[in-house]
């Protein structure tokens, strides 16, 4: 086992710098749920950055998402054998996902496996995708897609409420949690993924009506899984994103491509007031 040479502190400011979204909500979590979110995220974050990559071949991707994945099923995640994986794309990888290993350090010891196993499970399905270029034709694709990348963000999360509060939750609504953040996401960088990577994730002859039903569908979902949710710290965490999607789904409509920072500070002064 590697020393631990990282901080939570130090593990919260990379999140800040990469997830500024989440980074708000995991801040009004208690002290080990709070470690164990932050831990689960910048995971998913480092394996997230490499299937955006511009720059890394799909190939590429695919055997580094299907290694890591192997990796994080052995109970001690192998430092030597993660850092041997990714020191040839030093140089264009980012910090998040070159440390890995320490962030893994970091969770509490009841949570670990819970996140390792659900990052394990996102890097095989990203690795899926990115070796099949993305290439989305049906509902059921988009579904599986957004399982993977924002489906599975809802389940382990509702794992780890279980975990540490005892809450139960219905795992279909969890996955629609993840997969409404997820499709607003996909419609408000629909230009940029096609410009940036020459991808495309409405199915074929969808057009941004179907999207945005889409997104509706799920977002409805979303609200629902709230409804299961009795922990207020829990409840803050979960609604923020949530009422984020909802802001800029509507800023979207408007013709704009995000809501403002006034618009998010806004909002977390709106939940938190609730």
């Amino acid at each position: 086992m590697k020393e631990q040479k990282v901080s939570i502190k130090e593990a919260m400011e990379v999140l800040k710098v990469t997830s500024r979204t989440f980074y708000i909500p995991i801040t009004f979590l208690k002290k080990d749920l709070k470690e164990a979110v932050a831990v689960a995220y910048l995971a998913m974050r480092a394996i997230d950055e490499i299937e955006d990559h511009e720059e890394l071949p799909n190939d590429v991707k695919h055997d580094l998402l299907m290694e890591t994945s192997h990796l994080l099923l052995e109970e001690d995640f192998n430092y030597e054998k993660y850092n041997a994986l990714v020191s040839p794309y030093a140089d264009v990888l980012p910090e998040v996902t070159l440390r890995l290993a320490d962030w893994l350090l970091l969770a509490p010891s009841g949570a670990k496996n819970r996140v390792q196993t659900a990052t394990s499970e996102m890097a095989t399905g990203m690795a899926k995708w990115a070796k099949a270029g993305w290439n989305i034709q049906t509902r059921e694709d988009l579904d599986d897609y957004t399982y993977y990348v924002a489906g599975l963000v809802g389940v382990m999360l509702s794992d780890l409420w279980k975990w540490h509060d005892n809450i139960e939750t219905d795992r279909d609504l969890a996955i629609g949690y993840g997969r409404g953040l997820q499709a607003v996401n996909i419609l408000r960088n629909q230009h940029e993924d096609m410009d940036e990577r020459g991808v495309s994730f409405l199915p074929y002859g969808w057009n941004q009506d179907e999207l945005f039903a889409y997104a509706n569908e799920n977002l409805a979902l979303a609200n629902e899984y709230m409804k299961s949710i009795n922990k207020r710290t829990i409840l803050l965490f979960c609604r923020l994103p949530l009422a984020i999607a909802h802001k800029t789904l509507k800023a979207i409509k408007e013709g704009r491509e995000k809501i403002t920072r006034a618009e998010v500070e806004e909002t977390v002064q709106e939940v938190q007031a609730d």
